[in-house]
């Protein structure tokens, strides 16, 4: 029902920022909680940030508070993901996810991109 693609991702040096987009398509896709994800090599999918429907609840991991911001335009269907300060350790695949639940930070979404790689180098 719900088709996510990502884009943006690219290769930095760490202190670096990069941007990250999502553009949704599907029905009632602009009152889908969402949120992005990242994988590791050799780790699981790790939830990095999220966003409720309306753009009024956000939420972060530890790890990128401070740093990230997540953001949705529903009327472009858009959601978007500002990386700040980036360090190696943030390098991996990005994805965005949906959900009409409300799921957090935990990597169980209905529906997911294909994903887009950073690589923060030293």
């Amino acid at each position: 029902q719900v088709q996510l693609v990502e884009s943006g991702g690219g290769s930095v040096q760490a202190g670096g920022s990069l941007r990250l987009s999502c553009v949704a398509s599907g029905a009632a896709v602009s009152r889908s909680h969402m949120g992005w994800f990242r994988r590791a090599p050799g780790k699981e999918r790790e939830g990095v940030a999220c966003i409720s429907w309306t753009g009024g609840t956000t939420y972060y991991s530890d790890s990128v508070k401070g740093r990230f911001t997540i953001s949705r335009d529903n009327a472009k269907n858009m959601l978007y993901l500002q990386m700040s300060s980036l360090k190696p350790e943030d390098s991996g695949l990005y994805y965005c996810a949906a959900d009409w639940r409300g799921l957090g930070l935990s990597p169980s979404y209905t529906y997911w991109g294909q994903g887009t790689r950073v690589t923060v180098s030293s």
